[in-house]
């Protein structure tokens, strides 16, 4: 998965609607988030309706679509990064489907700890796919205000995001050089994706909280079984803490899932990197299957943006 991440301001009433898609209710004070900043040279940019500028004259225009695109030229690895549409597609049909609701759940309780719900929430997802977790992170607290940014350095990610949901503020980025201003955000999350630590730590407020999912070792591990030869150990998880922020805890999220169609199981193997890793005849193997019962394991950690630390990011 590409760059995968979340982040979340103020105190307003809620008016609240019947969302016809849930069931349920969605704030309609739920917007886009605005303090953004130049990819080049970090200074703030302004909406002039059909583009956002800097100081400096930086230009960015909105595509048609409604997304932003703010990842320069130069500070592209290749031609067209991130996942590709197809992944995309993938990734969208299996989590429509409710497969990772327990993953929503707990990330939706982890953001939202205490009083949170009182306060207005300035979110970026940064990483975040077609936006399937930010959708979800706002119809799990309908209670709640949210001020929202999705971030991908996939195109396709950010454009199948920005159809269909038209609140948040859609832009194609990366973590490593996160086009949002300082100390603007109180959460971010990042989602089985590829964190920048010190990119978190510049825009988070002090006392601003990161949630961190990724796949624990035995995720997926009967998928793996199938399409590989052999299963490689697994690298004990990562127990640092990174500088800038503390530890508030760490949570395991595991469960049995049952995929019933040839469909399913083809969705969850291309939307996952083995897609690629994996040698043909295990692709094969795989795309024969009719059922197949897999392990989720995710784990899910939790730092707080100390205040006492200061971090500093060159552009």
């Amino acid at each position: 998965m590409s760059d995968r991440c979340v982040v979340i301001l103020g105190i307003c009433p809620l008016v609240l609607k019947p969302d016809g898609n849930s069931g349920g209710f969605l704030p309609m004070s739920t917007d886009a988030f605005n303090a953004l900043a130049c990819p080049l040279d970090g200074d703030p940019l302004s909406n002039s309706g059909t583009c956002w500028q800097c100081p400096a004259g930086h230009s960015f225009d909105v595509a048609r679509q409604g997304y932003l695109h703010l990842l320069p030229v130069q500070k592209k690895r290749s031609l067209d990064p991130g996942d590709s549409k197809e992944m995309v597609a993938a990734r969208q049909r299996f989590l429509n489907a409710g497969y990772y609701r327990p993953v929503v759940e707990a990330v939706s309780k982890a953001v939202m700890p205490g009083n949170a719900s009182d306060t207005r929430l300035a979110c970026l997802d940064a990483g975040c796919g077609e936006g399937y977790y930010l959708r979800q992170l706002v119809a799990e607290n309908p209670e709640a205000s949210f001020s929202l940014m999705g971030l991908d350095i996939s195109k396709w990610a950010t454009l199948a995001a920005a159809k269909q949901d038209k609140r948040p503020r859609w832009v194609v980025g990366s973590n490593a050089n996160l086009p949002v201003l300082p100390g603007t955000l109180d959460r971010v999350l990042c989602l089985f994706g590829f964190p920048v630590y010190s990119e978190f730590a510049r825009v988070l407020k002090p006392g601003g909280i990161l949630i961190q999912a990724d796949a624990g070792p035995d995720h997926l591990r009967e998928l793996r079984e199938i399409i590989y030869p052999s299963l490689k150990p697994e690298k004990p998880p990562a127990v640092d803490v990174p500088e800038g922020f503390l530890s508030l805890g760490t949570e395991t999220i595991r469960y049995s899932l049952t995929l019933e169609s040839q469909e399913a199981i083809a969705d969850l193997l291309a939307m996952t990197p083995h897609f690629y890793r994996a040698p043909a005849e295990g692709r094969v193997r795989a795309e024969t299957l009719e059922t197949l019962a897999v392990t989720v394991e995710v784990t899910l950690r939790r730092f707080v943006r100390d205040s006492a630390a200061t971090t500093t990011t060159p552009r």
